[in-house]
């Protein structure tokens, strides 16, 4: 790590501990819980009264909400990405992401979890996925791979914790006394004996191989809900490449953007240095190039087809209704990101946090784009459908609950910034070669 020569073990330890939230971070998280809140009032209405307070229907019947869904479940590969295949690979500069792709991980999968209950009318009926759940249902494998994923993601980010912890319980002078019984709960069983240590490498390492390919399933099989499904826009044996290539994307815009923002609120510039911008910015623009590939791919092979209820759907893309939206997600998600960031200048830490920025808010609208027009344009021809059927904008019962499960994202987050560290300590520590 730069300046690793000047940084001693009392001020890495001093410099990485949680630190308490000072006014800015408690009006950030304020915020958070008043918009998470109005989310839990508006899903409570949506109990009460029933879908009918969203404005979805007999088409557009899964709406924002499976637009977060496949939103989130992007953005929690960056588990994969970061932890595993930059540690198997042995990637030494990854040190101060590892810990910040985690959080993503961890709260994204969470969310993603919440948010398909709350797509449901009667959520009640969840625990039948249980009982009497068909292994050839696609619904069932999602069901599979998001719990196995979300188990994963959890044990690999307390793994890791666990030398932190040990110190943290050493520091409590330091960091104070709320969380000292957590910390204590958590490990006091750690020891960090040459037995444990060995153990939880080699923990570590079977984690990180089998994320990956659950990390895979999980977006294939995401990509399959709709693939499976007969609807223009979705008939496409590309679909698996096309999610697993938009994920790797929006999951590394996600850690650039928790890279800037940490650095400067918890003044990390020692630790996370413009060597690490300039490195995601070589990869973030590698996997923007990938999907802007798969996008080109994707709309293509339809466009010189013109099947007639293709044309429909693509014709509201490219010109109609959706097309501001459209062109908006793709520019501003990967073809202005790609040429900021394609210069040696673009890549230092302000203007990446703006590239990736651009491509998570891409993302979603992307997302939102690949779940509504599709639904508005079944193969099927509509006959004595309501006007209403044709077009869908979410009810602000939808956009509440929509923007509170994305509050609740960044909530889980910051509460697990705040009561652990945002980089391993004990990895600094010990870290012997670092990438300057």
């Amino acid at each position: 790590m730069e300046n690793q020569n000047i940084l001693t073990a009392d001020k890495v330890i001093h410099d990485l501990l949680p630190q308490k939230f000072g006014l800015r971070g408690k009006i950030w998280t304020a915020s958070l819980i008043i918009i998470c809140l109005i989310g839990a009032y508006a899903y409570f209405l949506q109990l009460k009264n029933g879908l009918v307070v969203t404005n979805m229907g007999d088409y557009a019947s899964w709406g924002i909400y499976i637009s977060n869904f496949v939103f989130f479940v992007a953005i929690s590969l960056v588990g994969s990405l970061i932890t595993a295949i930059f540690r198997l690979s042995d990637v030494k500069w990854r040190t101060p992401l590892t810990r910040i792709s985690e959080m993503i991980a961890v709260s994204a999968i969470t969310c993603a979890s919440l948010i398909i209950i709350v797509d449901m009318g009667r959520p009640e009926r969840l625990v039948n996925l249980f009982t009497h759940g068909r292994l050839q249902s696609p619904i069932m494998w999602d069901v599979i791979v998001i719990s196995t994923y979300f188990c994963i993601s959890l044990f690999l980010l307390y793994i890791t914790l666990l030398p932190d912890i040990r110190i943290m319980i050493k520091a409590k002078e330091m960091i104070g006394k709320p969380f000292a019984k957590l910390y204590k709960w958590l490990g006091s069983y750690w020891k960090g004996t040459e037995a444990q240590e060995k153990i939880r490498n080699r923990s570590i390492t079977i984690l990180c191989i089998v994320i990956i390919p659950v990390a895979f399933c999980i977006h294939t099989v995401t990509s399959w809900l709709f693939a499976t499904t007969y609807r223009p826009g979705w008939d496409s044996t590309n679909f698996g490449a096309y999610f697993v290539s938009g994920a790797f994307l929006v999951g590394a815009g996600g850690v650039v953007v928790a890279m800037y923002v940490f650095r400067r609120v918890y003044k990390l510039e020692a630790y996370i240095t413009e060597m690490h911008f300039e490195k995601m910015g070589r990869i973030l623009v590698m996997l923007a190039l990938l999907y802007l590939y798969f996008n080109v791919n994707e709309y293509l092979v339809p466009a010189f087809k013109m099947k007639k209820p293709e044309e429909a759907h693509l014709t509201e893309l490219f010109a109609g209704e959706f097309a501001p939206l459209f062109w908006f997600a793709i520019f501003i998600g990967m073809i202005i990101p790609i040429i900021i960031i394609l210069f040696k200048k673009g890549r230092k830490p302000l203007p990446m946090f703006i590239a990736g920025i651009m491509v998570v808010i891409g993302a979603w609208f992307k997302r939102y784009l690949i779940v509504t027009p599709t639904l508005l344009h079944p193969f099927l021809p509509k006959h004595d459908a309501p006007e209403k059927y044709s077009h869908y904008f979410p009810s602000w019962q939808e956009w509440a609950i929509a923007m509170g499960s994305l509050a609740a994202a960044l909530l889980i987050i910051t509460l697990l910034a705040r009561i652990f560290p945002v980089i391993s300590i004990y990895k600094t520590l010990t870290d012997e070669t670092p990438e300057k």
